[in-house]
């Protein structure tokens, strides 16, 4: 159950401060992206974008459907560990991990989108519930 704000804790006000920012500040892949997700105009399912999940936030995710995804730019060359470990984490919560190109999701949307499709057409339901911003421990 989310916690009111009025019973939150430092850590959760950091992480809605950083979702914020991290929204306003889109990629133009994650604004393109996010344009055919939103508003269930995927497959009528519903997307929710930079979404904290324990200690991470995801760019995009379907909770019904258990799938995170990532739209990652060249500067996750330099980052493979701690993507890594991101992946194992939303893995182990129940969550599987799609990871798009910055370049594939700007040149080739439709092609994203298909592999999207496949996913979630493959997708079983997370089998135990996620955990929220401030919660589970790394």
């Amino acid at each position: 159950m989310p916690k009111s704000k009025e019973h939150s804790s430092p850590r959760d006000h950091l992480t809605r401060e950083r979702t914020k920012t991290l929204r306003s500040r889109q990629t133009d892949a994650e604004q393109k992206l996010w344009y055919r997700l939103r508003a269930k105009r995927f497959l009528g399912l519903k997307f929710k974008r930079q979404y904290p999940l324990g200690p991470f936030i995801v760019d995009f995710v379907c909770l019904a459907r258990g799938l995170a995804i990532e739209i990652d730019g060249g500067q996750h060359q330099e980052q493979q560990d701690e993507d890594a470990r991101r992946t194992r984490y939303l893995n182990q919560h129940g969550l599987r991990v799609l990871r798009c190109w910055n370049d594939d999701v700007l040149n080739r949307t439709d092609a994203v989108l298909e592999h999207l499709r496949l996913c979630l057409a493959e997708t079983p339901f997370p089998p135990t519930p996620l955990p929220h911003a401030g919660e589970g421990s790394e």
